[in-house]
């Protein structure tokens, strides 16, 4: 059997965008050819692979163990491409970077260091959730994610703590604790709350929390942005908890901001899956993010 890799990698982005159209844009080859190239694909492994329906496409049974054995094998070849460009050093390749969208500015600095060191790598950023991050890493469709603790999938994921920041109560100018210095998660668990969506790792982080404290959160809404938050905590309908270089960019004569006690901390680290060879590119970023944090990354 011979599959083109870049019948795989047709195939992949297919699945991923779930439409011809957008898969033919993002592939910069027309839509007939990749029919073409599904159409064949499918012969070859006399499997249905997908569902096509109203311009949405989904997956069969068969798409679905295909695209598993698919990512892996896309996974080795990049891999592959990776340690064969490396042997003269670090001077090309290519870096599939998961980063969480609530925290991209902070990946600036650090993106900005690896560049000038190694300005012919071509970082290839896309943007999850932290668990949406680790399922990236388990699939091998990341090399590596810069994203926030704790991880769930400790047995497949390692990690390399950054820096810390401080999570603060983030409350409307008129709220029932401006006279405390700090609130309590029972201070908490008595108003509405505004949290993450489900997949960040914060999210799961404030609900562990919050539960060992022994409360409940009345989890009132949910967002993955984290100005959309703060103007529904503007907006007088609950309480947030948001890391401190958030709350700082936040307009302070509209919003209060008061740490909690006990205090909590927002980890951010790289992570990678620990069962795979770290590509050229993705170990000189951890090196490059021990050099621009060095007091935790060293301890």
């Amino acid at each position: 059997m011979n599959i083109p890799i870049k019948t795989l990698q047709c195939f992949l982005t297919l699945v991923e965008t779930g439409n011809f159209t957008r898969a033919a844009e993002q592939l910069y080859i027309t839509q007939p050819t990749i029919s073409k190239m599904i159409q064949r694909l499918e012969e070859t492994l006399g499997q249905q692979l997908l569902i096509r329906n109203n311009q949405k496409v989904e997956l069969t049974q068969a798409g679905i163990l295909f695209q598993h054995s698919a990512n892996q094998m896309v996974g080795q070849w990049h891999r592959l491409q990776e340690d064969i460009s490396n042997l003269t050093g670090l001077k090309t390749g290519r870096l599939r970077l998961g980063v969480c969208p609530m925290m991209s500015s902070l990946t600036i600095s650090l993106l900005n260091r690896f560049r000038e060191k190694f300005p012919g790598v071509e970082i290839q950023m896309q943007e999850f959730g932290g668990f949406g991050c680790e399922q990236a890493l388990l699939h091998d469709t990341l090399d590596i994610a810069f994203t926030a603790l704790p991880v769930t999938h400790e047995e497949h994921i390692s990690s390399q703590l950054l820096v810390r920041y401080p999570l603060l109560v983030c409350l409307p100018k008129d709220n029932p604790f401006k006279e405390k210095e700090f609130l309590t998660w029972e201070d908490i668990a008595s108003q509405p709350f505004i949290n993450y969506n489900e997949d960040f790792s914060l999210a799961k982080l404030i609900s562990r929390l919050s539960k060992e404290a022994g409360y409940k959160l009345n989890v009132a809404f949910r967002s993955g942005q984290w100005d959309f938050l703060a103007a529904m905590v503007e907006a007088n309908m609950g309480l947030a908890l948001l890391p401190q270089p958030i709350c700082d960019r936040l307009p302070q004569d509209k919003l209060d901001f008061k740490p909690m006690e006990p205090p909590l901390a927002w980890d951010i680290a790289l992570m990678w899956r620990n069962n795979l060879p770290l590509t050229p590119a993705a170990k000189a970023l951890i090196d490059v993010g021990k050099e621009k944090f060095p007091a935790i990354s060293q301890t």
